[in-house]
């Protein structure tokens, strides 16, 4: 059974940054896309970041985060990463660490919804405050 577990979250000021930490635990070897989404109060949860296993690695980003986001991952590990840089107030919301098992590298570089991924993570609140 796998298992996700987020840290790193908290409140920081406009332009400061965090960075976010996933530990993974169960069904490793067939996770090969995991992902950083976001929710706030109201609204569906949004796909900030992708980080697809196979081959070389490679990523996405959703436009409101290219160039201040990095999604990463260290294998050794098990723990994916999101390096948030140049926070703004619209960034705050509980983020969440997502997993898929066993998918095509283009869907998961294709910034699929939620509902294609199996297994989350708790949640951890970022707050940036103006």
């Amino acid at each position: 059974q796998a298992q996700l577990v987020e840290s790193g979250g908290g409140s920081v000021q406009a332009g400061g940054s965090l960075r976010l930490s996933c530990a993974l635990s169960g069904v490793v070897a067939t996770t090969n896309c995991m992902a950083w989404f976001r929710q706030t109060p109201g609204k569906e949860r949004e796909g900030v970041a992708f980080f697809s296993d196979i081959g070389d690695g490679d990523n996405t980003y959703a436009d409101s985060v290219k160039g201040r986001f990095t999604i990463s991952q260290d294998a050794a590990k098990n723990t994916l990463y999101l390096q948030m840089n140049t926070l703004k107030p619209e960034d705050t919301a509980i983020y969440y660490c997502a997993g898929a098992r066993a998918v095509p590298r283009s869907w998961c570089l294709g910034t699929p919804s939620a509902a294609g991924f199996n297994y989350w993570g708790q949640g951890t609140q970022v707050t940036v405050s103006s």
